[in-house]
């Protein structure tokens, strides 16, 4: 059986960072794969989490904390050819106006693609709320979605 970057991401649901000063180990070591080494789970930590389980399934990775740095890697795809798996949703980040995916070092926030509607896109992803969680964006802050290389077309 083949799991999916999805599939793996769903077994971390419900990790969290501790409050005060420990730190969360596992989120830690998601740090650890990026260039940015953050060492306390209150840095944004939605691309180390990206970048851990493409580690841990052998995709491609950006190794960068910044969430935008997804924009570069696998294949760009429509919203509506996105499938729960493989593919990875990057938004912007913040209020007021945001520059687009052209500006790779602007906040940003990366996960992985759960399902969509007409206004909304659900995204499993690290630091949702300081966990890993499903959660809903605007389908207006999209600023792309890639699918990585190794997935099932």
């Amino acid at each position: 059986m083949n799991i999916t970057a999805y599939d793996l991401a769903r077994r971390y649901l419900g990790v969290e960072e501790i409050p005060g000063e420990e730190h969360h180990p596992l989120i830690l070591w998601w740090h650890s794969l990026t260039t940015l080494k953050a060492t306390a789970d209150e840095v944004p930590w939605c691309s180390a989490f990206v970048n851990g389980i493409a580690w841990e399934l052998d995709l491609p990775r950006t190794d960068s904390a910044a969430a935008r740095s997804w924009l570069r890697v696998g294949k760009e795809i429509p919203l509506d050819e996105a499938k729960p798996g493989f593919d990875i949703v990057v938004f912007k980040r913040g209020g007021g106006g945001q520059p687009g995916p052209e500006v790779l070092d602007a906040p940003g926030h990366v996960a992985f693609y759960s399902q969509h509607d007409n206004f909304f896109v659900d995204v499993l992803g690290g630091n949702q709320g300081n966990k890993v969680s499903i959660s809903s964006y605007e389908r207006g802050r999209i600023l792309g979605v890639r699918r990585l290389w190794g997935a099932a077309s």
